[in-house]
């Protein structure tokens, strides 16, 4: 059984940062890549950074130069690290990792952007 697990999120002042990190316990086969969603009160789940199996990036516009993603092979672990972070960062983040056949989810981790 595969499970992934964040940790990081908190309470941070406008322009701070935070890392979060997601590990993924069990046996993960087929992995294609890993990343964040994020979810704000009142609106869609959105996708933030995303790294895959060959070590590509895609960042959400919105994130473009303040995150980052990074990966651990071996532990099977993502990071991003969020820098000069906005109130608008606000949300639940949510790792998750995608194989054949199937994708795996974290339960979510919330961060809050204090202005």
């Amino acid at each position: 059984q595969v499970q992934l697990v964040e940790s990081g999120g908190g309470l941070v002042q406008a322009g701070g940062s935070l890392r979060l990190s997601c590990a993924a316990s069990g046996s993960i086969f087929g992995l294609t890549a890993m990343g964040w969603y994020r979810q704000a009160p009142e609106k869609q789940r959105e996708l933030v950074a995303q790294i895959t199996s060959g070590g590509s990036t895609n960042f959400a516009d919105s994130v473009k130069g303040r995150f980052t993603i990074s990966r651990e092979k071996v532990k099977n672990t993502v990071y991003l690290q969020m820098s000069s972070l906005k109130p608008e960062d606000t949300a639940v983040y949510y790792c998750y990792a995608l194989t054949v056949p199937r994708d795996y989810w974290g339960r979510g981790t919330q961060v809050t952007v204090s202005s």
